[in-house]
């Protein structure tokens, strides 16, 4: 079974959940085909940009507990090890541009899936809760490196301790989401704005990446050097050079993530 939908429309990859039933959580064979996808996105040069999604009313509740205590599933540590892990490693480690659509609930590894992702668009019906405690987990998928960073420390703390579900509009002030849509709006906005950023010099977009990671451990003069390196691996692409031409001559660029 398909338990993530793909969609290639223009230069803009569409994954979807697809576990609706379920509220999207993951079992095994979703969190595989996920980190498969990812792979082939990375791979794939037609690919400007991937954005993910969740099918029907939620994005994703997180772990699926049934499988999560079953004696003959995979156990606690193969699921961080090799779902989970991977999944956030992969969203910040390629070199394209990864957005979340949360439509729904993101729940404990739902969450911190949208969290990883370099820019978080929500629903107004959207709510994100660090559920972990509740069952008497710890924050997983990366969630304790980066919603401290995002929203600070005290408060990171205390959705981790309490459990609290902060609706859309209380998690876009806290820095956790970019922009609210309509829940009927959602995706269709999220679908535009995703072509404008494929269209963009992606190239530059996932040096970006690259620095924006390493900054979370550098020195300021390791971050200047490595600002150093890439700027100059970035002004030698075709986009920059595109990009220049096209700013001289008064038209609209043309980039091709190159």
């Amino acid at each position: 079974m398909a338990f993530i939908l793909s969609e290639l429309t223009g230069n803009v990859l569409l994954l979807k959940l697809n576990r609706p039933d379920k509220f999207n959580s993951f079992n095994r064979e979703m969190a595989l085909q996920l980190i498969s996808e990812l792979d082939k996105a990375e791979k794939d040069p037609s690919v400007r940009a991937i954005l993910i999604t969740g099918e029907g009313k939620a994005f994703c509740a997180g772990q699926d507990l049934a499988e999560a205590i079953d004696p003959n599933g995979p156990g606690i540590k193969k699921i961080v090890e090799e779902h989970y892990n991977p999944i956030i490693l992969k969203i910040r480690t390629i070199d394209k541009p990864v957005l979340a659509a949360v439509n729904g609930v993101a729940a404990g590894a739902g969450a911190n899936i949208a969290l990883a992702c370099d820019i978080v668009y929500a629903s107004k019906s959207a709510g994100f809760i660090q559920a972990f405690s509740k069952i008497g987990l710890i924050p997983d998928s990366g969630g304790t490196f980066s919603l401290p960073r995002i929203i600070g420390f005290n408060m990171a703390s205390a959705l981790m301790i309490t459990g609290d579900k902060l609706n859309a509009e209380e998690a876009k002030a806290c820095g956790m989401i970019y922009k609210i849509f309509e829940d009927a709006d959602l995706l269709n906005h999220c679908l535009t704005d995703a072509a404008k950023i494929a269209a963009m010099p992606t190239k530059a977009i996932g040096l970006t990446k690259r620095l924006l990671n390493q900054s979370y451990s550098n020195s300021l003069q390791q971050q200047l050097n490595v600002e150093r390196d890439l700027q100059i691996e970035a002004a030698d692409s075709y986009d920059y050079n595109e990009g220049v031409k096209a700013f001289l001559e008064k038209r609209k660029p043309e980039f091709k993530g190159k």
